[in-house]
């Protein structure tokens, strides 16, 4: 595949964004979200899923300039209304809200609703990092997962996220989804015309299937079987219901060309500033006691080493970030088509 820059990734989102009336500082959020997915070799997160977006932003399912009411009923408790816009973008302002409620209450409640999909949710959770916070996000999406025993799909992939500081640029960054599989994965494995591993989906009669098209239409299956059922009702419950946005097969799916109506995705985050419980030195001194102690326990043959989550992140970062990222033939042709069609130059390879 061939590699590309990633500030010229972020400047071409970012122009093609703001060509559908998004304004530059937004513009500016999502790119960052997109290409740090990408950065980290989260690539169904990434700029794959930029002409979707764009799409909806022009036809007006996604709103380009939302007005996001970010509603403090305490002084530990944000409640956030969307207003339909890009969910990185409401993500971003919710969290940035949160962490300045935080800094003063200790502990900081979001929930957020009318939102769209919001990218990874490791992303939030950086950005608590940053700011010496842990975090734990979730968000819902649209049906996905079938419950445990069923062959519908009714929750949806519903990832849970954790974030703490370590001290260091490498903090702990745990992200999952409550399917064996992220969705998007399968969307693009299906774009780029590749089979799914066994044991990831169903078909839409109950059957398992590598078929990325037919397990779309089907549904993945839970993370660990009824665990990961019970865990994607738990964010469901939070996300859709206590934040007050769709749930269930309610949530609609952007890619459905049959849908009209908003998305209205959940979000709901959990900051904790840590020096309200102790001082930030004391903590990181813990916690890379912890790792470390982790780290050294004796290996299974042919590991070279234990990694903590968020070392892998790092590592692809910076693997990427002097190599350029790395866009199949697939990906990169629909996204310099949709720079075609409005005179934006797709960016040049750099190998």
């Amino acid at each position: 595949m061939e590699h590309f820059a990633v500030e010229d990734l972020k400047v071409y989102c970012k122009k093609l964004l703001i060509n559908v009336g998004v304004n530059e500082e937004d513009a500016r959020i999502a790119s960052e979200s997109l290409i740090q997915a990408n950065l980290e070799g989260v690539h169904s997160h990434g700029i794959s899923r930029l002409p979707i977006y764009l799409k909806r932003l022009a036809e007006g399912r996604i709103n380009p300039n939302p007005s996001i009411d970010l509603n403090e009923k305490t002084h530990s408790l944000l409640m956030v209304n969307g207003d339909n816009g890009l969910g990185q973008v409401v993500g971003y302002h919710a969290i940035k809200k949160g962490i300045e409620m935080a800094k003063e209450s200790g502990v900081v409640v979001i929930g957020v609703n009318n939102s769209n999909h919001f990218g990874t949710a490791s992303f939030f959770c950086q950005l608590a990092c940053e700011e010496n916070l842990a975090c734990i996000g979730f968000t819902n999406s649209p049906s996905a997962i079938a419950p445990w025993g069923g062959r519908s799909p009714f929750f949806g992939t519903n990832p849970i996220a954790f974030g703490f500081p370590t001290g260091n640029d490498t903090p702990v960054i745990i992200d999952l989804s409550t399917s064996i599989v992220a969705r998007g994965k399968i969307i693009l494995a299906a774009k780029q015309g590749n089979e799914i591993p066994s044991g990831w989906a169903l078909d839409e009669n109950g059957h398992s299937t590598t078929d990325p098209n037919q397990a779309l239409d089907g549904s993945v299956l839970p993370l660990g079987g009824a665990k990961g059922s019970a865990l994607a009702l738990g964010v469901e419950i939070l996300t859709g219901i206590l934040s007050g946005a769709a749930f269930g097969p309610h949530v609609n799916n952007i890619y459905d060309e049959n849908v009209k109506d908003n998305a209205n995705v959940g979000h709901f985050f959990i900051l904790l500033n840590i020096e309200k419980f102790m001082s930030v030195e004391l903590f990181t001194t813990y916690i890379n006691s912890l790792l470390t102690e982790m780290k050294e326990l004796p290996k299974v043959p042919g590991v070279d080493e234990i990694r903590y989550p968020g070392e892998r992140r790092k590592k692809e970062s910076s693997l990427n970030m002097e190599a350029g990222i790395p866009l199949s033939d697939i990906v990169k042709n629909e996204l310099s088509e949709l720079g075609r069609r409005v005179q934006i130059l797709f960016p040049e390879p750099i190998n």
